[in-house]
């Protein structure tokens, strides 16, 4: 099945927006984004394999690999220009995508990655979530914020949500950027919540390292998810950086 979703098709876009959940999220954390964005922007977010409409799929445990995956469904899509956006997680698959699309000849005309350590910043102290047990599964989650805990508290929706979600952390533990990787060409704007318990400001900061282009680094307010009520400033941050004007 296709790794992007499009609810809202705009073939007279001039930019295409791609965006890349957390651990444990689907496309549905964009949900919304298509309508709010401006006419010129195309959203197209990235579903993961093993939920949602992709529940049968195998899921993934390398990061890498599901870059190439997700380069592979953007090659159609290169017939315009290709912005990309991850949050957490979803920015180190962002950030390799931009990699494989870059060696294409097609890079990526802007990175955004939002709540994550840069690849080479990446801590081992962060691993061993997938390891634990479900409680502790649950417990890093709800530190994180941002997941329907309600849900989890539902013992067959746990039994659905839990494996992709320990699998998400198992792929995220195993990923090690390739250190023979070029810089990237793109412009990087990485965005942060200032009260983000998990990644500091500065943390968000040493994306610069990972481009030989100009990199800025915005500060929201809001924790590791600040982006789900600082919406409306996260996207006109987006629209301003990529020199279209807001909706």
């Amino acid at each position: 099945m296709s790794w992007l979703r499009c609810p809202d098709p705009r073939p007279w876009a001039t930019t295409r927006l791609v965006c890349f959940p957390h651990a444990g999220g689907s496309a549905v954390s964009y949900r919304g984004w298509g309508k709010a964005v401006s006419p010129a922007l195309e959203v197209h977010a990235v579903q993961y394999p093993g939920r949602a409409d992709r529940m049968r799929d195998p899921m993934t445990t390398d990061l890498r690999q599901a870059a190439r995956l997700v380069a592979a469904a953007l090659a159609p899509l290169a017939d315009r220009p290709i912005a990309l956006f991850g949050h957490s997680m979803g920015a180190l698959v962002a950030y390799e995508t931009a990699l494989l699309l870059q060696a294409k000849g097609t890079p990526p005309v802007h990175l955004f990655p939002s709540a994550a350590r840069a690849p080479h910043r990446r801590r081992d102290a962060e691993d061993g979530v997938s390891e634990r047990d479900d409680d502790g599964v649950i417990a890093e989650l709800t530190s994180l914020g941002g997941t329907d805990l309600a849900a989890l508290a539902d013992p067959e929706l746990r039994e659905l949500i839990l494996p992709y979600v320990r699998g998400d952390f198992r792929a995220l533990e195993r990923y090690r950027p390739d250190p023979a990787s070029p810089a990237l060409t793109s412009p990087v704007t990485a965005l942060a919540g200032e009260g983000d318990p998990h990644v500091g400001v500065d943390e968000v900061g040493r994306w610069a390292d990972v481009t030989a282009a100009s990199s800025e680094v915005r500060v929201f307010p809001g924790g590791h998810f600040y982006l789900n009520d600082q919406l409306p400033e996260v996207l006109a941050e987006l629209h301003k950086a990529l020199g279209i004007p807001p909706a």
